[in-house]
């Protein structure tokens, strides 16, 4: 099975991949959008192919007020409608970030919490998940594939080799609007207390977590290209 969807694929990117993966798997293949700096150009690919195609965004409770406003301007350009927003439980929050200052603590299981348990909730009943990201981006982003399987299910990249060029050029050629944040400095969005204006083409996560040493949040399943290992008491 895994060698005849890989081989079905192959040599496909952008929306020549994303096309035949939405109408090969009709409503089992999931996007994860952050609504971020370069979330645009994925998001028109795939209202170009099926704008009722499920699309989660995670609401941390966190964002940018910028980041809320561009993703209501994107749905509405784009006539997405396929978009659902998904929240941390209540519970989780009562219980191991009362205060709303874990991320000071102990960001990785803040970005637990608030991200991955809810997304892999989400993702339960698909057998796809699509995202943005880019190996430009670096760290343990620059060896993505355009296909893998992970936990059983195909994970699909299709902007993997796009550049920074690649997605100013395609931004221009769609007329699709920017995120707010880019236009003082910000490469690369996330939550609000974790991100800071800075990066640039060559490196635009900079912002992200900065002086830290952290890259990844964790809804891609790692942690700087490893298992993050969380407390047993913290797991559901």
């Amino acid at each position: 099975m895994d060698k005849f969807i890989f081989e079905s694929y192959a040599g496909l990117e952008g929306q020549q991949l994303l096309g035949p993966i939405l109408r090969d798997f009709p409503g089992r293949a999931a996007v994860v959008s952050s609504f971020g700096a370069e979330s645009a150009v994925l998001l028109h690919m795939v209202s170009e192919v099926d704008k009722a195609t499920p699309i989660i965004f995670l609401d941390t409770g966190k964002h940018f007020w910028e980041t809320l406003s561009y993703r209501a301007m994107l749905i509405d350009r784009l006539g997405l409608t396929g978009v659902r927003t998904i929240a941390p439980d209540p519970a989780d929050l009562a219980s191991q970030d009362a205060e709303g200052k874990l991320h000071t603590l102990n960001a990785d299981q803040c970005c637990h919490i608030r991200k991955t348990l809810p997304l892999q909730k989400a993702l339960e009943g698909y057998d796809v998940t699509i995202s943005g990201r880019k190996r430009y981006h670096g760290a343990a982003r620059a060896t993505l594939d355009f296909l893998a399987i992970t936990d059983g299910r195909l994970k699909v990249e299709p902007l993997a080799g796009f550049s920074a060029l690649d997605i100013g050029a395609y931004m221009s050629a769609h007329d699709l609007p920017a995120h707010p944040l880019t236009g003082i400095g910000y490469f690369s969005i996330g939550c609000e207390p974790c991100t800071t204006p800075g990066g640039s083409a060559a490196d635009p996560r900079a912002g992200r977590w900065a002086g830290s040493g952290k890259t990844e949040c964790g809804i891609h399943w790692s942690h700087n290209g490893e298992t993050i290992t969380v407390p047993a008491a913290a797991r559901h």
